[in-house]
């Protein structure tokens, strides 16, 4: 068995400018929207440690335990904005890319409710997702969140 490897103390530089860009990405649209395709990439990936991340962030963020629990069921539940369902759509088509070219329907709706420098700015953020969700699945990260007390 070998050692887990640090990717932060194993390549700082290239960790600390990634850590950077994914911020400067994450500030570039609303934050409630951009936690959301965070969360529904990270569940599509299976990657349980930002799966825990997001869903914490969103809720610290005011996002509701309902918006977080329909959110694997979004095109069903009526508590999202067109908005929201476009980029959840594109996230989930880039995503799963690997499955098949299916995203010109989400492309579509992409064109209604974001601009063009807002398509980029959220492409981009799922790209930086989906990246994360590989290093955190292939380091075997683990950041456990902290424990709010009971009111």
């Amino acid at each position: 068995m070998t050692d887990k490897i640090n990717p932060y103390a194993a390549a700082p530089h290239l960790m600390k400018s990634w850590t950077a860009l994914s911020t400067t990405v994450g500030d570039s649209l609303e934050s409630s929207l951009i936690e959301l395709v965070k969360l529904r990439a990270s569940q599509i990936n299976g990657c349980a440690n930002c799966i825990n991340m997001h869903s914490y962030e969103a809720r610290a963020k005011g996002e509701s335990e309902q918006r977080l629990y329909l959110l694997t069921a979004w095109r069903e539940a009526p508590c999202y904005t067109d908005r929201e369902r476009a980029a959840l759509a594109w996230a989930e088509a880039l995503t799963t890319v690997s499955q098949g070219h299916t995203h010109q329907a989400a492309k579509e709706a992409l064109n209604w409710e974001f601009t063009e420098e807002e398509q980029v700015n959220l492409t981009l953020m799922i790209n930086i997702i989906n990246g994360w969700n590989r290093i955190a699945i292939g380091f075997d990260l683990w950041y456990d969140m902290p424990v709010k007390a009971a009111a």
